[in-house]
Order: structure tokens, then sequence, then C-alpha cells
């Protein structure tokens, strides 16, 4: 059964939050009793919960903590930001495979899902390896007209974008460490990587990668200090699929914002609402000589805006220096 077919039914079951009768999904979708049967029995095995009432048809009553093509088409129904899908079981990296299809003319918009990565990097290339059917691993390519000065502000969207679906989803208090990882009591449960490429003197194109830990149960020794998951969190499941739709969704409507100044002026005030490193003092871990300050959200350049002890004002960018807590990671 393909899984365009698969998809359909999903969506006529989830739309419909009721019973939709066999005739109507034959009809709707120009397929047999048959064929019906036959989708409503595969879509059992994988999990959901489909009630058959006689006379009445079928019903969603709920849904399994899956990352397939078919469940995310089923949800995911944006302007831009995952209008094309493509899901893989198991991924070098979402970022590498986001770049692939790049160099082949894909669109903006094409969001790559995998299950599981085998060569992730986040920052300063920093490797990891995460257990499957338990995290999300998505890129979003896009292909801007605004300047390469631009990206780092992207990342920063793409933090509030899925700080706020984790927040809606998970009810969890999310909060944003500057400039890009999404921090739930302190601990990070986000990465970010966006990368661009470059031809002449524009972008060519850009991908926004996106690592979150949502149902993982343990990590490293040497990581869980500063390191958890939404599970660990919340002490129970989140649904994945549903986490990546809301994180598209949120990103659909927060770039419009952006692009329409190319900037965080129309942002800045969820932004700073989010930062947990706001009106706190931080270390700015500077290769010129570290300092400490007070922090007093962003500007519209996406810059973290630090009083130093002598009253002068540093308006520090993302890409050139980290910035930490004065006693541990947040």
């Amino acid at each position: 059964m393909t899984s365009s077919r698969k998809t359909e039914v999903l969506q006529l079951l989830r739309n419909s939050g009721d019973y939709v009768s066999g005739q109507q999904i034959c009809e709707t979708l120009g397929i047999s009793r048959t064929a019906v049967w036959k989708i409503m029995n595969q879509l059992k095995e994988e999990g959901y919960e489909i009630e058959a009432g006689q006379n009445k048809g079928y019903r969603l009553n709920g849904t399994p903590d899956v990352l397939s093509l078919a469940e995310l088409q089923s949800r995911v129904k944006t302007r831009m930001a995952g209008k094309e899908l493509l899901y893989f079981d198991v991924i070098d990296s979402t970022n590498l495979e986001a770049k692939r299809r790049a160099e082949e003319g894909a669109p903006e918009g094409l969001l790559i899902v995998a299950d599981k990565q085998v060569a992730g990097r986040g920052r300063r290339g920093r490797s990891w390896e995460s257990p499957a059917g338990t995290n999300i691993f998505m890129t979003l390519l896009l292909r801007p007209s605004y300047s390469a000065d631009c990206v780092s502000m992207v990342t920063l969207v793409m933090a509030l974008s899925v700080a706020q679906a984790i927040e809606e989803v998970s009810k969890l208090p999310v909060r944003i460490k500057w400039p890009n990882d999404i921090v739930v009591n302190k601990k990070k449960v986000v990465g970010i990587l966006t990368e661009l490429t470059m031809e002449a003197d524009y972008v060519q194109y850009m991908v926004s990668g996106v690592g979150i830990n949502v149902n993982q149960t343990s990590f490293p020794e040497e990581i869980s200090a500063t390191a958890s998951s939404l599970y660990l969190e919340k002490g129970q499941k989140v649904n994945r699929a549903l986490l990546v739709q809301k994180s598209m969704e949120h990103f659909d409507e927060n770039y419009e914002i952006f692009c329409r100044t190319d900037d965080m002026t129309g942002l800045i005030g969820l932004y700073n609402t989010l930062l947990v490193n706001k009106e706190v003092t931080v270390r700015v871990l500077d290769p010129r000589g570290e300092y400490e300050g007070i922090a007093h959200g962003i500007n519209e350049k996406g810059e973290l805006i630090v009083e130093k002890e002598d009253g002068s004002v540093e308006n520090v960018y993302a890409g050139e220096v980290s910035v930490r807590g004065i006693y541990g990671y947040v």
C-alpha cells in the first residue's frame, strides 16, 4: 500500500475527529473497500488506535509515537516550511542530506526528517549518535534572498519556533540560552546548527538542522549534568510527529515576520520573553579576552546586549563568541 494513500486516510480521520464511513473514504480517495480495509489493518499494526463501528465507519482514537512519511505528511500543512517532506529511518546526517538535495535543485521548504542519524554534527564539529525511536533529527532547506549577514539570525528564528512548539506540546517551562540552545530546567534539550553555501557574493542556499532530545531515557555521564530530554523533565513521552508539525507551523509564521525586515525587529519581544540569560550576569568567552556583564536581551540584529561592569555596552555577535552562566552552563 503506498504511503500517499496512508497519508490521505490519516488526514481524513485526523481532520474529522469522528467516524468516517468506509464509503466516504472510498469515494473521496477513489479506492476500493478492500483497499480501505488493508490500510486500516496496516495502520493498526503500526500502533494506531483505529475504532471500527458498525454502520458508522472508522475513527482514529490514538496515535503512536511514530515518525513515518505518512504520519508526518498527514500532519504538516504549512505554507513553506515542510511543504515537501523526506523521511529516513537511518541517515548519516539530515544536514548533509539537505545539502545533497539542494545541489540537485530541491525547493525551499524541503524538510528532511530522520529517526536516527549516525554522523550528526554540532557546533565546532562535535559529533554524536543517539538511539533510534527516541529523538527528532530534522533539517529545513532555505533559499534566501537576503545577505549572508542575516544567516545567524535565522538560527534564532528556528530556536524561537522550536521552543514555542515544545512549550505548546509538552507544557514544560522552555527557555532559550542565547543564541540557539533550548533548555528546560537549565538543561539542554535541543541543538541547532545552521550552515550556508555561498556562490559569488550571495547565499545559494542554507540548511537549518535541529536535534531534539524527546524521549531519550539516559545520557552519558559526562553530559548528564547539562543535557536532558523532554521525557526526563516531564515524566511522560511526547509525540515526536506532533512536535515536528508544531515546529514547522511556528517557523512558517516567524520566518514570514523575519523576512519582512530581514532582521529580528518583529520577533525581539517573543525571543526575549523566552531568553533564560536575560537580566542575569553572564560570562562572555571572547577570544580577545573574557569578561562578565549583565545580558539585556537581543537587538534587531540578534546580537546579545551585554552591559559590562564598567557601564559600557557590548553587542555580542553569535558567530564570534560563546556565552555562559557565571556558575555553569546557563
